[in-house]
């Protein structure tokens, strides 16, 4: 029997009404994964020994991405070098690689494996996306011949590129991404793309951009995706090496997550030996679900759901401006009670805060960082300090930094300020933190004690000052406004 016309209309509009309704918010996943490496990466072994560690590690990986599937996951990512590992040679990583095309020649490799050469990595992570109707994101490497009609062709004939590559549900190539930014003499096996390449592709629920690790602290290909092409969710394979007070994993990405107002899905791999942990998923208005252990070495699912298109959301923070607060208050001048220290080779401005309240000031150059805090009860064996940093930072890499940081000594020794500290005994009732930042670029960084993150306890509102929502609930390690300012780079 045909129903009448009217309730086929009432039907159709029903079933758009609900399909706009579950693109509205998404489940995503991603997996930190303890790779199983190579025994000896220095040394070339036969494609059969490299496709069989591959298959070891994406057996893992493939456990991963089934469990988040029937969670209800869209999308899954997974780690920089998390199917062969790292530290190879060029000669000894070559094995492992495949000549990935250009996704234009709409190709499902699982179920045309014939097509071009031999895949098989291509292939299997291909069946993953396919058999679970899931996106799945890996990192592998890819391979391109060359000839001396190239200039800059390697004298071995190939371009060797660390790679990210996407499929869709239905086990379809749609995205693949060449790492510009290389991390130094680690990545000497790969070369990088002649330009930054700008990925991006669409899916029923957002528009998603990809990059890798490093490229991270740079303005191509990252801020270009986010400020000119306006994704709404990017993707993070990553293998990154935890450096506090800054610059662990689950610290600055949730930041950059919150700074630039996007969807950051980041996918580390674990290793403690290297410091390596920490993954998430995080929102602009902070952390839905993150991951930090450095007492096992054990691989972990994380898995949450996010709005498709965050600028849309209510909860979005607003359009910030920097130094709107800070321009406004008293200019500070050197006082004889600042020293300084260093913070991962960046000579900092301090001030210690020597009394249980206050509002304090610390300026270096054109940089000028104000904080109005009071803490629970000050502790006569910890020391804390408001620093101030503007300048080109020049070791692992080149990139200019304006950063206001308050953050706890090593021991009440003030030579100890910004090392490397994990824990902490002090708890404030408030902190204000606010500067005159030359760049419209800031990441907010709250880091408790224990290297955990502090979702929905403090904001940024929009004249540029992080503050405390509520009363902390764990003792403070630092608050950090990470500023970039990328036009400076190249000074």
């Amino acid at each position: 029997m045909v129903p009448p016309r009217p309730v086929v209309h009432a039907a159709v509009f029903a079933l758009a009404a609900l399909q706009a309704l579950a693109s509205d918010t998404f489940i995503a996943a991603v997996y930190e994964h303890a790779v199983i490496l190579p025994r000896a990466a220095h040394k070339t072994v036969s494609p059969e020994d490299a496709l069989a560690l591959m298959n070891r590690n994406m057996d893992i990986l493939e456990g991963a991405i089934r469990e988040a599937a029937q969670q209800g996951a869209r999308i899954i990512v997974t780690p920089e070098d998390g199917i062969y590992g790292w530290v190879f040679t060029r000669e000894a990583i070559y094995p492992y690689l495949e000549d990935i095309p250009d996704p234009e020649v709409n190709w499902i490799p699982c179920t045309d494996p014939t097509r071009f050469a031999p895949a098989p990595v291509l292939e299997r992570l291909s069946c993953m996306a396919r058999n679970n109707s899931i996106y799945v994101v890996a990192n592998i490497g890819d391979k391109k011949s060359c000839n001396s009609s190239d200039p800059n062709c390697p004298s071995d004939g190939r371009y060797q590129y660390n790679t990210n590559v996407v499929f869709d549900s239905e086990g379809k190539l749609v995205a693949r991404y060449h790492k510009y930014n290389l991390f130094m003499s680690e990545e000497k096996q790969f070369n990088y793309p002649k330009e930054p390449e700008v990925v991006t592709f669409e899916t029923p629920f957002g528009k998603f951009g990809v990059f890798t690790c490093f490229d991270i602290l740079f303005w191509k290909p990252a801020v270009v995706l986010v400020s000119k092409l306006q994704v709404d969710t990017v993707l993070f394979p990553t293998a990154w090496m935890n450096v506090l007070p800054f610059l662990t994993a689950v610290e600055f990405h949730s930041a950059w997550a919150m700074g630039m107002r996007v969807n950051f899905l980041a996918s580390n791999t674990h290793n403690t030996i290297m410091s390596m942990t920490g993954s998430g998923i995080y929102a602009p208005d902070g952390a839905r679900a993150y991951y930090y252990n450095m007492k096992t070495e054990d691989g972990h699912l994380l898995i949450a759901e996010l709005d498709s298109h965050p600028r849309l959301s209510p909860a979005s923070p607003p359009a910030v401006s920097w130094s709107s607060y800070a321009s406004g208050v008293e200019k500070c001048v050197p006082d004889e009670q600042d020293f300084s220290g260093l913070i991962f080779y960046d000579q900092f401005t301090f001030t210690e805060l020597t009394k249980p309240e206050g509002n304090i000031t610390v300026c270096q150059k054109d940089l000028h960082c104000h904080l109005s805090y009071k803490m629970a009860g000050k502790r006569e064996d910890e020391v804390y300090v408001l620093g101030a940093f503007d300048g080109l930072h020049v070791v692992e890499g080149q990139y200019y930094l304006q950063i206001c940081t308050l953050l706890k000594c090593g021991s009440t020794d003030l030579s100890t300020c910004g090392q490397p500290v994990e824990t902490a005994q002090t708890k404030f009732d408030m902190f204000s933190l606010s500067g005159t930042f030359g760049t419209n670029y800031v990441f907010p960084e709250v880091l408790y004690s224990g290297v955990q993150l502090a979702p929905g306890e403090f904001e940024v509102l929009n004249d540029g000052r992080l503050i405390s929502k509520t009363k902390p609930t764990k003792p403070v390690v630092t608050v950090t406004l990470f500023g970039r300012w990328y036009e400076k780079d190249h000074l």
